[in-house]
């Protein structure tokens, strides 16, 4: 059998993982599905994307991003529209676009999911061409995301300590939202759009979200009290998000969002600046990634849990192996 390229592209300093000893742990197992391993380590923003990008002109087979949502956002928009194969090794604080597909949040587990040689042609969107996998998102989550970006620190509780700092100042927008042959008005705390069911740390901000459904789905939440919104956080957490009084969803294949000025907003939870309408699309089956070949159907309450126990169980195993040292 004819051996096949596959590019390693590792951010070294993404999430609190050691890295050391990991290019070797991926040729070893990979050699078993007839993948000869190129490495590449991130020094700067965009050197994910660069090298990606090279990997597709040269006519490689797959590559595999090992780091958090921005390592895979970079190296993903390179892969767009090529036949190269994306396969992700979850090394971050989020891991949203990893924990939406199951896989998992352990490198020796995720190596397996690439080694079943499971590919799937899968959606990404794109917020005025620029493309997302996850979600896009304007409001609350936008200013959360630019607050947490600004951290020294990252992680779950920084995350949290963000949002709490946020919410003490923001107000709610108003939103014009074109989509699916009629427009519609929202006062909202947050426009999420999503390709993926959460944002990370199994939040499911759209928890009936599919990647291969060639569809996008709009979430609004509206402005509540300080308990009725925090309930909105309790039930992304447990995925029952849909039921809240807060909440409306609705799916779309392309869509424009129009606000009274320009502002913040995020891509796969990386801050950026966007202008007062913003064009959403979605791109189907055209970016292809390993995933596991058995799918898991999304159920609230169960699936949270079960995804919860299995990275303490993962935890547990690296702090007994030692994997988490320096």
């Amino acid at each position: 059998m004819e051996r096949k390229q596959c590019l390693l592209i590792i951010n070294p300093i993404s999430g609190t993982t050691n890295k050391r000893g990991l290019d070797k742990a991926v040729r070893q197992r990979l050699a078993d599905i007839d993948l000869d391993i190129d490495v590449a380590w991130t020094t700067a923003r965009g050197d994910a994307t660069r090298l990606a990008t090279e990997a597709v002109a040269k006519g490689y087979h797959s590559v595999v991003a090992a780091g958090g949502d921005g390592t895979v956002n970079e190296t993903a928009k390179a892969l767009c529209g090529s036949s190269v194969a994306l396969g992700i090794l979850p090394c971050g604080s989020g891991n949203g676009l990893a924990r939406h597909l199951d896989i998992p949040v352990d490198i020796d587990a995720a190596l397996e999911i690439i080694a079943e040689n499971h590919i799937v042609a899968c959606d990404y969107g794109t917020a005025d061409d620029i493309p997302f996998f996850c979600t896009f998102g304007m409001g609350f989550d936008a200013a959360v995301s630019k607050s947490f970006a600004e951290q020294k620190q990252r992680g779950f509780i920084t995350y949290i300590r963000s949002a709490f700092a946020e919410y003490k100042k923001f107000h709610s927008e108003e939103y014009v939202i074109s989509a699916n042959g009629s427009v519609i008005t929202e006062n909202a705390f947050v426009v999420a759009v999503c390709n993926a069911s959460q944002y990370g740390n199994n939040a499911y901000i759209a928890p009936r979200a599919s990647m291969v459904d060639g569809l996008l789905d709009i979430t609004i939440i509206h402005q509540g009290n300080p308990i009725s919104t925090a309930l909105v956080g309790v039930d992304m957490l447990t995925g029952y998000i849909n039921r809240n009084t807060l909440y409306h969803t609705f799916q779309v294949k392309e869509a424009t969002i129009t606000r009274k000025s320009a502002g913040a907003a995020h891509i796969d939870g990386e801050p950026v600046m966007l202008g007062e309408t913003t064009c959403v699309k979605c791109h189907p089956g055209a970016l292809y990634i390993y995933t596991p070949a058995a799918e898991r159907p999304f159920r609230p309450i169960i699936t949270p849990v079960t995804s919860r126990f299995k990275e303490i169980g993962y935890n547990i195993q690296r702090i007994l192996s030692g994997k988490n040292k320096s």
